[in-house]
């Protein structure tokens, strides 16, 4: 089976109207390229201020997944709604969570980030994730009809033990949607994805978030789609835009059989 993925790379802000507008139209420039899997990246639908971010989450069926569900069905795709901040009733934290929509517009699939951002670079870039967000513990992979899609947001991708667990139960694709720092995203984002890819022997579909955000610093962009082999096969130029490539589900049995490395593993 072969079939194109795109990667929608995005500039967010705290309008969230304007920014499902903005992933609308984006996702249609998408599916009108052929693509059959859309992902979105992290935080896709609204980054604002901190205070103000328990008024925007919304619970899973609010109008930002609601949203991306009809266009699902409409385009007959499947859509990544790469992450929303998602509110849990009598709780004061809330998810960062991602959601895999069917092209029925079927919710097939939903991850809560577990590994949470908090990192403090003086003079450079301070985040603290865990102040407003609390902690997923569920490992996720979603049988599709164009196979199984391993599911993770952003800051997971420095964990393998994470990923090597998609891959042992079965993942041909890996979804990383995220909003990578400038500085992070330089000097690591590039070699965490294709090793992801290499050591799993996946696909890898990672949609960023680019430029100046509303906390004061630079986001990395260079959303990327990587191949089994660890290739490069489609990366994202400094602005908002949609990225395409062929999957081929056919060349990954081939890696995989050629190379066998995950039949090898002796400490899974």
């Amino acid at each position: 089976m072969t079939f194109i993925a795109a990667a929608v790379q995005m500039t967010t802000r705290s309008d969230k109207p304007a920014n499902l507008d903005r992933a609308e139209h984006l996702i249609r420039l998408a599916a009108a390229r052929g693509a059959k899997f859309v992902a979105l990246p992290e935080t896709f639908n609204w980054r604002g201020k901190r205070a103000e971010e328990a008024a925007a989450a919304e619970t899973l069926d609010g109008e930002s997944l609601a949203r991306m569900s009809r266009l699902a069905r409409e385009l007959e795709i499947h859509l990544l709604a790469g992450s929303i901040a998602e509110s849990v009733p009598g709780k004061d934290k809330r998810y960062n969570t991602s959601a895999l929509f069917g092209p029925d517009g079927a919710r097939v699939a939903v991850y809560r980030k577990i590994h949470l951002f908090d990192v403090d670079l003086p003079g450079r870039v301070t985040v603290k994730e865990s102040d407003a967000k609390m902690p997923g513990a569920e490992v996720v992979i979603a049988s599709t009809t164009i196979g199984k899609i391993g599911m993770s947001v952003c800051y997971d991708l420095r964990f393998p033990e994470l990923y090597r667990r998609l891959g042992f139960s079965g993942a041909r694709i890996i979804a990383i949607p995220s909003a990578f720092t400038f500085p992070t995203g330089e000097a690591h984002w590039e070699t965490l994805i294709r090793a992801r890819a290499i050591e799993n022997q996946c696909y890898v579909i990672a949609p960023a978030q680019f430029g100046p955000n509303v906390h004061g610093f630079s986001d990395y962009g260079n959303s990327m789609i990587v191949d089994p082999w660890g290739r490069v096969i489609a990366r994202a130029p400094d602005q908002e835009c949609v990225i395409a490539a062929p999957i081929d589900l056919e060349y990954l049995e081939r890696v995989r059989r050629e190379l066998p490395a995950l039949e090898h593993a002796r400490l899974s």
